[in-house]
């Protein structure tokens, strides 16, 4: 299995040539910037890149535009990111573009010797292996993106009824409860989707869409 490591920390670099050669993988160069990493791809067509997220010269996005590339131009190519913590923005563009050969994990985990070779020949084999923080924290930023994920469930199903286009009266029937209720629920849906006052009917109309959307 040959690896291409793009890191612009001496330490962990040649940490990772050493780590990577003892296990029994070949090295086939070791970079520090994203330039030299898509030289390097095209040179040695290695089987997995093992690509820093912040590199020179501006220390952003370098890595992810360079992963970006590989796995445009070289599908065949693994690539395995590592960061310091969770990039919620690169991470999902990421894993947007496929998550087949595709890693990304926090350079904590380098510590765990074993556990990191195994991805690396994971993610070589056109296997995932994704950090447990990445998941969580993209989870969480999905929850927070939907604000249905916030509805109670009756508050859910007051809104499903709405969409049907029910009045608060025909919901109150429907439910069993008595109007006032419902004009609560509807009130609280109202502030958890982010709608301002305005006209009821109005209201109401943005509510559903964002029911049928989500």
């Amino acid at each position: 299995m040959r690896v291409l490591i793009a890191e612009d920390s001496v330490l962990l670099r040649q940490g990772l040539v050493h780590l990577l050669a003892d296990a029994g993988l070949e090295v086939v160069g070791a970079v520090d910037d994203a330039d030299q990493l898509l030289r390097a791809v095209d040179e040695h067509r290695p089987d997995i890149c093992v690509v820093d997220i912040r590199m020179p010269p501006t220390h952003t996005d370098e890595g992810v535009r360079a992963a970006l590339v590989i796995r445009a131009q070289h599908p065949e190519v693994g690539v395995l990111m590592l960061s310091q913590y969770v990039e919620e923005r690169y991470a999902t563009d990421l894993i947007a573009s496929d998550t087949r050969g595709f890693g990304y994990l926090l350079k904590d985990r380098v510590a765990d010797v074993a556990e990191f070779v195994e991805a690396v020949r994971r993610v070589a084999a056109g296997g995932t292996a994704l950090d447990p923080e990445v998941i969580q924290q993209l989870l969480a930023r999905s929850r927070r993106a939907d604000p249905l994920a916030g509805l109670t469930p009756r508050e859910s199903e007051v809104l499903g009824l709405m969409a049907e286009g029910r009045s608060n009266a025909g919901i109150a029937r429907e439910l069993v409860v008595s109007e006032g209720a419902v004009e609560k629920h509807v009130s609280s849906i109202f502030t958890k989707l982010g709608l301002p006052q305005a006209e009821q009917d109005h209201r109401r109309v943005l509510a559903v869409l964002r029911w049928l959307n989500g």
